[in-house]
């Protein structure tokens, strides 16, 4: 999250131009889990690959996370947290066309860029319980969202089918598996799966 209020207290210079070493490794440890499941998968890949990747002895990793696991929980944390910076004007734009058609470009982006690990994430939601709980409460963040939109676009607040939260829910998880499948076949199929939710999003809302 970034502040535009003057009075926040500011990193120095020195600082910002010097993350800290272990920062650094940390990033590069994830970089390199990213790369491997592109080539070698998350079963197949091991501590040691990934340590290999970012240049790190298996011991070193060891002293940044415990485990495969604990690797890719953290690549999916940093990955749900851009999708949700990137998407997060549908909170705040006022017009609600604009609202849903740049969240949409913008989570389409992410999933070009990041869609693996994203169908990771999902993949391994039900066995890891913390990838379960990031990946649960993006979709809640994300369900708070649409709700919004749709009541700025003059649909109902409440639970009923008819409804705004009830129909924000349906469309979070429609645009989720939706992108799921569409990103296992190619960009041309995600971009075609992004307009049909858009699509399906602003008629729900009455705007289509």
């Amino acid at each position: 999250m970034t502040t535009d209020d003057a009075s926040a207290p500011r990193p120095s210079r020195r600082r910002a131009a010097a993350p800290r070493k272990g920062d650094l490794r940390e990033q590069a440890v994830l970089d390199a889990a990213e790369r491997l499941l592109t080539s070698t998968g998350y079963e197949a890949m091991t501590v040691a690959d990934i340590a290999a990747g970012a240049g790190l002895t298996r011991g070193a990793l060891y002293f940044y996370f415990g485990s495969k696991q604990e690797v890719v929980t953290a690549l999916v944390a940093r990955t749900v947290e851009r999708l949700w910076e990137k998407s997060r004007v549908a909170q705040t734009a006022e017009d609600p066309r604009h609202a849903i058609g740049t969240a949409m470009a913008r989570t389409v982006d992410l999933w070009h860029e990041h869609g693996l690990v994203m169908r990771t994430a999902i993949d391994l939601s039900l066995a890891v319980p913390e990838v379960g709980a990031l990946w649960d409460r993006t979709a809640a963040l994300f369900i708070e969202a649409i709700t919004a939109v749709l009541e700025r676009a003059g649909v109902r607040a409440g639970d009923l089918p008819d409804q705004s939260a009830a129909m924000a829910t349906a469309l979070c998880w429609m645009i989720e598996r939706s992108f799921y499948q569409a990103s296992r076949i190619s960009r041309e199929e995600l971009e075609r799966a992004s307009a049909t939710c858009e699509f399906v999003w602003l008629r729900c809302a009455g705007l289509a």
